[in-house]
């Protein structure tokens, strides 16, 4: 078992699934009503379910099996679908999409970005959340290598059309780096 894996199962294992932001939730009407879903390093998948109920095939990635498991397990009780996928995104890398939704609170690896966007569909959605370095004035967590600079999360979007930006401090006292970003869809209707 991975480092990584042995951290997360322990913050999970008496952790409940706990209830979306109200970023994402505050974006229902810009989401599609039906597609595929990811919600990447969504531990315990509050995101994943709210997503799922709404109609949407959901995969949720993370690198926790206790996580995963309370996910499927809060799936069943609410009588909703949801795909799990448990992997070490910074070693095994992204499931495969074209997805119409991609989710990310919280977590960032940069090298991810670019295969996140290129997995999206056309016309498909990534939101974001990522506390930003200005958290560290209020908070001694998360560290400093697993923030983003100001700007950054719009430059980590690449070529993405960005929907939505902002920076501040947010409902739970943290500074985030919030993102809405559509992949363009290309102009004879067909993906390449």
């Amino acid at each position: 078992m991975t480092d990584s894996r042995r951290r997360w199962n322990q913050r999970y294992r008496d952790a409940a699934v706990g209830t979306p932001s109200p970023f994402l939730v505050g974006l229902a009407d810009l989401l599609p009503p039906a597609g595929r879903a990811l919600d990447v390093a969504g531990g315990s998948g509050r995101h994943a379910l709210w997503l799922a109920a709404r109609g949407l095939n959901v995969t949720l990635v993370d690198v926790s099996d206790v996580g995963l498991t309370l996910a499927r397990a809060e799936a069943r009780r609410r009588g909703i679908t949801l795909r799990t996928s448990r992997r070490d995104l910074e070693s095994e890398g992204l499931p495969t999409g074209a997805w119409d939704v991609a989710v990310c609170f919280h977590y960032l690896h940069r090298p991810l970005f670019a295969p996140l966007i290129a997995a999206l569909a056309p016309g498909g959605l990534l939101v974001c959340e990522i506390a930003t370095v200005r958290n560290l004035e209020r908070h001694e967590r998360p560290p400093r290598p697993y923030l983003v600079e100001e700007g950054e999360l719009a430059r980590l979007a690449g070529d993405l059309e960005v929907v939505a930006y902002a920076e501040d401090w947010v409902d739970d006292d943290r500074h985030c780096a919030r993102l809405v970003g559509r992949r363009s869809a290309p102009l004879d209707g067909h993906d390449r």
